[in-house]
């Protein structure tokens, strides 16, 4: 008996292996003739079957759909995310399990980066003095609108970005790989007509046609599939209206929070500014000039100077070549404008 299982069980395995070596002798045999009528075709020694033109419509329809989508797709991601390594940084956290390794997204915003180094550096220099003290409302300003940003990115990709990358993946996809099921069949069906043109005997005529008519079956069969499921397409852009919708409102969000932030900065830092002790006029630009050369004043109403010290300049009368006004301290007066070099 023992030996009676075994030799049905090796006959089974047998049998099985013999129909997968048959699967695979037709599977080549499918692909060899589609390879083969394709390299004809290309070289113009066989005719190939033309599709319906509405059918090449919708193709035509499809691919720009499919385009137009992966461009605003990645071209709103460069807005959101500028920086392409920033992308990519964030692309990996959105698609590794982080959990699992320990990893965690803390990537700051370049305004966050900015905001800890204002803040730092005004606590360095003393709250208690107007500068440090505005360094450090404008850079818990810049977490704030770094903060903010990081909202945006969220909301625009949840919004948009990831929607319209779920339906390249998904629905597109699957248009994509009908319509490549679609030109394997066309194939089959154009060497099916080859076959049939060059039956030479009654006796492979009729199983020539039988193969034909098979594959325009087939054929049939697959182009209303892809026609049924590109003309859907028409349907996305009710959905892809709304996730353009949702991309905008973030983007309202974003520029009327950040407008928001900085209104109420510009009204704290002008309490801020000290009152100023120069007699000169509020209005001039101000400029930082280096000394060249040690200079004696001529004049009362001339300032004397030292090399290499640094003063606040200004330029009272744009016509006047040769001389600029200096302060030093509560002091002011005229110095030759070639004996400073502009540095700031």
């Amino acid at each position: 008996m023992d030996n009676f299982k075994k030799t049905l069980s090796d006959a089974s395995t047998f049998v099985s292996r013999a129909v997968q070596d048959v699967h695979i002798q037709e599977e080549a045999s499918v692909v060899f003739n589609r390879a083969k009528q394709f390299t004809e075709e290309k070289l113009g020694k066989a005719e190939r079957t033309d599709l319906d033109p509405h059918l090449v419509l919708l193709e035509q329809k499809t691919d720009n759909c499919k385009g137009y989508t992966e461009k605003i797709k990645n071209n709103a991601a460069a807005v959101l995310v500028p920086n392409p390594a920033a992308r990519a940084e964030s692309l990996f956290f959105d698609n590794v399990p982080v959990d699992k390794i320990g990893l965690k997204n803390e990537r700051l915003t370049n305004l966050e980066y900015l905001g800890n180094d204002m803040i730092e550096a005004g606590n360095e220099f003393g709250v208690s003095t107007p500068y440090g003290a505005a360094l450090v409302r404008v850079g818990q300003t810049q977490q704030r609108l770094g903060q903010i940003e990081k909202d945006y990115i969220s909301s625009g990709n949840e919004g948009m970005i990831a929607p319209l990358q779920r339906f390249l993946d998904g629905e597109m996809k699957n248009i994509m790989r009908e319509r490549k099921i679609l030109e394997n069949k066309r194939l089959d069906l154009d060497a099916c007509k080859n076959k049939v043109r060059k039956a030479r005997s009654m006796a492979t005529q009729p199983q020539a046609e039988n193969e034909l008519r098979l594959c325009q079956a087939e054929f049939d069969r697959q182009a209303e599939i892809t026609r049924l499921l590109m003309e859907g397409l028409s349907q996305t852009q009710t959905n892809h209206l709304r996730h353009l919708k949702e991309f905008v409102q973030a983007q309202v969000n974003y520029y009327s929070e950040a407008h928001t932030t900085m209104q109420e900065l510009h009204r704290e830092l002008s309490g801020l500014t000290p009152p100023s002790t120069s007699p000169l006029p509020q209005d001039l630009k101000l400029q930082r000039g280096q000394v060249l050369l040690d200079y004696d004043a001529n004049g009362p109403d001339e300032l004397s100077l030292l090399a290499h010290e640094v003063l606040n300049v200004y330029e009272l009368d744009p016509e006047s070549e040769d001389f600029l006004v200096a302060e030093r301290g509560t002091k002011v007066g005229k110095i030759p404008r070639a004996y400073v070099k502009i540095i700031s």
